[in-house]
């Protein structure tokens, strides 16, 4: 820009704003002021016209009122022909008052647009960027509708200058912000895509920030940036700091242009070529070994700059959640942060290995910092370090770790900061029922929870026990026992004795026997509470003490004294008073199996979705989807999952001990009827939503799965599978979890367990549009043969060989949101297809329609076995004939990492046996697949050859075809 010169010192401005700051008090302020405002409202009105200057000069002033703080409601046609003036200072005062006080609504506009097209046509680079400024600084929606065609041509333009190109940028994307629908590129695209590859670093960086918005809105029309994106970071991350000296920042090249490159490339999945995505991972690869680097500098600019590229880096890698190697080396590098000295780098280090620790390759390698979050848990200053350090002990917490984690979350409870105790609350109490193995842990757990924290237990969790409780025959004494015993502390939580009245009132008889927890003793315990409690606790109580009737009828006397007394029947709240004289008339006048049948055992209640993760989430808020996606496995990993085998889950026909054959994840519940008792296999159910334990709806079951219904008739065949389904359905091969399909509309995130035949599936469908999807519908087919091996939906019809199961979704999904669709599956043999997943739905009146595989392999069905060296080559021995065995010998396709083998070779469903094989280099596994006709044993045996980067995977089965399809399978993973 010129400069400005001694001349345009304004000297009557200098000494204005002098006399403002002598001023002694604030009337002082305003006279001068109002003196001010009259000498420049009569200059303007003068009958002699004003010079350049002047105006210039004035209309500073009037500025400079402004901001103040002062109304200003003259002046703005001076400014406005300050604009056409040919001096710098001039012009820029003109676009400056404009800028600050003229509304988007102003008169002016139409002159103000008529003298910024005259600058924009000047090709004075000066004055274009003066009025380019002005622009995005109004942005008002007049001005995109006139200049929205325009600022693409300049940006474009081979002649124009750097700084007008890099304004220009600035200027379409404030533009596009704010009226996103006047702003089309259309022929501009490619060449807008082509301004990555500019000489000059200045213009990158702005057109990458443009190209940045444009391509979150519209994916495909941009997606050629991605290439041109990597080929710019790979120069810039490979380069030394000497080479873009003018662009080095603290010894860091380029790092806000790195980090906005790393930005862009987080709007797409990973390339789909691999020349790019081969340079892209070096890229990555390259940066996490920068971090390991000592420092060039030690100022913390330097640091600053250096992190900030490694966080944007380790966000891209989570973003992909596909390259196993590059996910660990991230969690080790971000383990490192967790005890730096800078508080910012531990919390940023925590919130990423949250997302981290939802990754089947990384979640491993999170868990083994765990004693580091602990001690961050207890000892950190800083309350939001400590918050994301609980989050992230949340979100590594699986069978192995729960109880340890559980323990810790509830030893901090009792000095955490009051601002996160009820997420803390929630979060311990979905943990206990996610991973409780045994259900006299998770009772105490939860009763600890209410004596630790109770003001912070809502109504979800304490109704949760209750569920819980009333559910498990084994677990009903325990809980009486636990229950009578807390509640004699001297200072008892009122949640505490609403679970003591609950409990004792339905099961009070199983502790009877023992004199300490005689009836009476029970009662008066309950009763020395009553005069402390809430109205609705009173309620509960008394409801408990018409149950004591019936269990113990030797209590009869004593307790119709205390529904008598005058403090009840006389009560001056309504409730209290009708309970009283209800249950007062009814032990009077009722006979023995009138009252053994009103005052019956509450009976086992329905499934239905967790309300304490609703709860958790709407507290999160939207950003918690992340990580509340892990709550995808509650129904089939709690209480232990695969590790509890048979005992898992209680079958619907309410037999307390199950066989192994029991319907493990609830595939085969029907609705209740009067007089049978639903099935009880989850935790993770409401139990006291809004209407309370009933019969189910005619036609649906526990888990809201239509029982029959009719047909699904779509007006359409659905579509052929997506040519890259294949390539889709080999992703999940050794994975449960993950982004199953991406388009700029939709994404289908996919969580799934499976245990012996047994499947779950939850699919995740989100809108990543601002508009509707309707009419939105989803079925799932099996091609062929499959229809006799594997599941079929029962919304579209029932075949005898099959039993699938989907929940409905909502035909309607709004702009930004998700829903979710759960499908049960049943294995019934082996099989070679996957289940098709059609998609339906109206985006902006035209149909889309997509057809997938459903990762639903025959390895899912795999449970792992352990076998001794001898058993094992034993075994292999037997499975000789040649139908038995199949094998490969394939060229690697990935770095052979043995970190990264083990985690596939696991992956896969099958049992990783050490020191079996003679050559430790090798790899064998054994397993079992569960299927409902029949068990297939198998033994895999891996052996790599790290100098000719060759593998030989030998598969051996009982069945030929299974031998060849998971060779196949496991073929495409290495």
């Amino acid at each position: 820009m010129p400069a400005v010169s001694k001349g345009d010192g304004m000297r009557g401005l200098a000494v204005f704003i002098s006399d403002i700051r002598n001023c002694k008090s604030k009337e002082a302020e305003i006279k001068r002021i109002n003196k001010e405002l009259a000498n420049i409202r009569s200059k303007f009105k003068g009958d002699k016209a004003l010079d350049g200057y002047s105006k210039k000069k004035y209309v500073c002033k009037l500025l400079f009122i402004f901001l103040l703080g002062h109304d200003i409601d003259f002046g703005h046609m001076e400014a406005v022909n300050l604009l056409s003036s040919n001096k710098y200072t001039e012009k820029q005062i003109g676009y400056l008052f404009i800028s600050v006080l003229v509304n988007s609504n102003s008169e002016l506009i139409r002159l103000i647009n008529n003298a910024i097209k005259n600058d924009l046509s000047s090709r004075n680079p000066t004055f274009m960027c003066l009025a380019l400024h002005c622009i995005a600084n109004v942005g008002s929606r007049e001005m995109a509708e006139a200049f929205a065609g325009e600022i693409p041509r300049i940006l474009v333009a081979g002649d124009t200058m750097d700084s007008v190109k890099q304004s220009a940028a600035l200027c379409l994307l404030r533009l596009y912000k704010a009226s996103p629908d006047l702003v089309l590129m259309g022929e501009w695209t490619s060449r807008v895509v082509h301004l990555l590859n500019d000489q000059h670093m200045g213009v990158v960086t702005a057109a990458i920030s443009l190209i940045t918005c444009l391509s979150s809105k519209n994916p495909d029309e941009f997606k050629t940036c991605v290439s041109l994106a990597v080929s710019r970071l790979s120069r810039i991350v490979s380069s030394a700091s000497t080479d873009l000296q003018d662009y080095t920042y603290y010894f860091v090249p380029a790092p806000w242009l790195s980090c906005k490159l790393l930005r862009l490339l987080q709007c797409y999945p990973p390339p789909e070529d691999g020349a790019v995505k081969g340079r892209l991972v070096e890229c990555l690869e390259t940066i996490l070994n920068k971090a390991q680097e000592p420092p060039k500098s030690k100022k913390v600019q330097h640091s600053n700059a250096k992190n900030a590229i490694l966080f944007e880096a380790i966000s891209l890698i989570i973003h992909y959640d596909s390259e196993p190697n590059l996910l660990v080396r991230a969690c080790n590098q971000l383990g490192q942060f967790l005890q730096h000295r800078e508080t910012n780098l531990r919390y940023l280090a925590l919130e990423s290995m949250c997302t981290l620790a939802s990754s089947e390759f990384s979640h491993e390698a999170v868990k083994t910092h765990i004693e580091t979050v602990i001690n961050a848990l207890k000892t950190e200053r800083d309350v939001s370090v400590r918050q994301r350090a609980a989050d992230l002990l949340y979100a590594m917490c699986d069978r192995s770790n729960a109880k340890q984690i559980v323990a810790e979350m509830l030893s901090y409870l009792e000095t955490a900061d009051y601002s996160i105790r009820e997420e803390m609350v929630l979060k311990v109490a979905i943990l206990a029922e996610k991973y409780a193995v045994d259900y006299s842990w998770y009772v105490d757990t939860i009763l600890n929870l209410i004596r630790i924290a109770g003001d912070y237990v809502s109504e979800e969790v304490w109704y949760r026990v209750i569920q819980i409780v009333i559910n498990r025959d084994d677990v009903q004494g325990y809980a009486a026992k636990t229950v009578f015993e807390a509640l004699q502390a001297p200072a008892c939580h009122e949640n505490m004795v609403k679970v003591g009245g609950y409990i004792l009132g339905e099961f009070g008889n199983l502790i009877a026997g023992d004199p300490r927890s005689s009836p009476l003793v029970q009662f008066n315990l309950l009763h020395s509470k009553f005069h402390l409690c809430s109205v609705p606790t009173r309620a509960l109580l008394l409801s408990a003490y018409i149950k004591f009737i019936n269990l113990f009828p030797e209590t009869k006397a004593t307790i119709q004294e205390v529904l008598r007394s005058d403090s009840q029947i006389r009560n001056s709240d309504v409730e209290l008073q009708q309970r009283a004289v209800e249950y007062l008339k009814l032990s009077s006048i009722a006979s023995t199996d009138v009252l053994a049948t009103v005052l019956e055992e509450m009976p086992p209640f329905p499934e239905r979705e967790s309300s304490i993760l609703a709860k958790l989430k709407k507290k999160k808020g939207p950003g918690a989807v992340s990580v509340e996606l892990e709550d995808g496995k509650e129904r089939g990993e709690l209480n232990g999952g695969g590790d509890r085998g048979g005992d898992a889950a209680i079958a619907a026909s309410n037999a307390s001990t199950p066989s192994p054959s029991a319907d493990l994840l609830g595939l085969r519940s029907t609705a209740p009827v009067s007089g049978t008792t639903p099935s009880a296999g989850s935790l993770l159910v409401d139990v006291f939503s809004e209407a309370g334990p009933s019969a189910t709806s005619a036609g649906v079951n526990d888990d809201g799965f239509l029982s029959s219904a009719p047909p699904t008739v779509a007006s359409e065949d659905p579509a052929p599978p997506l040519p890259e389904s294949d390539e889709l359905l080999n992703k999940f091969v050794c994975k449960n979890n993950g982004v199953l399909f991406e388009n700029q509309l939709l994404q289908i995130g996919i969580k799934s367990e499976y245990r012996q035949n047994l499947g779950r599936m939850y699919l995740f469908y989100g809108n990543k549009t601002s508009v509707q999807f309707v009419s939105f519908n989803t079925t799932v087919s099996c091609p062929g043969e499959l229809q006799s091996h594997i599941l079929q939906c029962i919304c579209t019809h029932t075949h005898t060989l099959l039993n699938v199961q989907t929940k409905t979704v909502e035909p309607l999904v709004e702009g930004g949101a998700q829903v979710q669709q759960v499908i049960n599956i049943e294995c019934l043999t082996d099989f070679i297809d996957a289940p098709l997943l059609n998609i339906k739905f109206r985006y902006g009146g035209a149909l889309q329609n997509i057809s997938l595989k459903l990762p639903v392999t025959i390895n899912k069905f795999f449970q792992p076995t352990e076998m001794a060296a001898a058993d094992f080559f034993q075994r292999w021995k037997q499975l000789s004939q040649p139908q038995q065995e199949a094998q490969k010998i394939f060229k690697a396709s990935h770095g052979m990492d043995t970190e990264v083998l083990k985690a596939k070779l696991l992956g896969l469903g099958t049992a990783l046996l050490e020191n079996v094989d003679p050559n430790p280099e090798n790899y064998v596994c054994a397993g079992v697949i569960q299927t409902k006709a029949q068990q297939v044993g198998c033994l895999l045996r891996l052996e790599p050859n790290a100098q000719a980067q060759m593998y030989r995977l030998t598969l051996r089965s009982s069945k030929d075809t299974v031998s060849q399809r998971v060779c196949d399978l496991l073929a495409e993973q290495f």
